[in-house]
């Protein structure tokens, strides 16, 4: 039996199912909405309902957006030349962070994981080749994470686009800005030596 009110124990029950929130910080939550003036709380309700009831995804690209074609692809400023392949629509927002990347995108929407039943055709791999045959792109950059997933996903991916003549790369993975060596991984390190430049 809750301590709380039932509004207040469900509210609780719904904020634990968002993914890093626990139950003490599902309460901290759930009593600062309480707290919150009645038309703060209805802002909040109605963005968290517009944004699944209005965001969709590009179609050319994958990307989560409000209308058919998402603004970095109807953009003129972008090298439509360079496609970036990443796993999910949080990768191309961590992308845009860094302000130096400005080609075009395409979102797989998950990577290949035979543990989990994820294949090649239950990602956006089809939709990548066939972007390919309609476009001249010369180079594919793969930006899958650095698991055993996104690198299995990233070799299937290299493989299909070798008999296209289309450059493939990797982005490069290694030990953190600020990481000791001493904590890295044996794969971390490893990573790091195949992908060193000159200096």
């Amino acid at each position: 039996m809750s301590v709380y009110a039932a509004p207040i124990a469900r509210l609780i029950e719904e904020l634990e199912k968002l993914p890093g929130i626990g139950h003490k910080t599902a309460q901290r939550l759930a009593f600062h909405i309480l707290n919150m003036p009645v038309e703060k709380v209805e802002r909040l309700v109605k963005s968290i309902s517009d944004a699944k009831s209005k965001t969709k995804y590009c179609s050319i690209c994958g990307n989560l957006t409000d209308s058919d074609v998402c603004s970095l692809c109807s953009s003129n400023n972008r090298d439509d030349s360079l496609i970036c392949v990443v796993q999910d629509a949080r990768d191309v927002a961590a992308m845009e962070r860094i302000k130096e990347y400005k080609g075009l995108y395409h979102v797989l929407h998950g990577a290949i994981s035979p543990m989990e039943g994820i294949g090649p055709d239950d990602i956006r791999i089809k939709e990548l080749l066939i972007r390919l045959q309609n476009k001249d792109v010369k180079e594919v950059i793969i930006a899958t994470n650095p698991n055993i997933e996104g690198e299995a996903t990233a070799m299937y991916i290299s493989k299909l686009l070798k008999p296209l003549g289309i450059k493939t790369t990797r982005i490069a993975h290694g030990v953190p800005v600020g990481g000791d060596l001493e904590y890295a991984d044996e794969v971390t390190l490893a990573k790091a030596l195949e992908g060193r430049r000159e200096i």
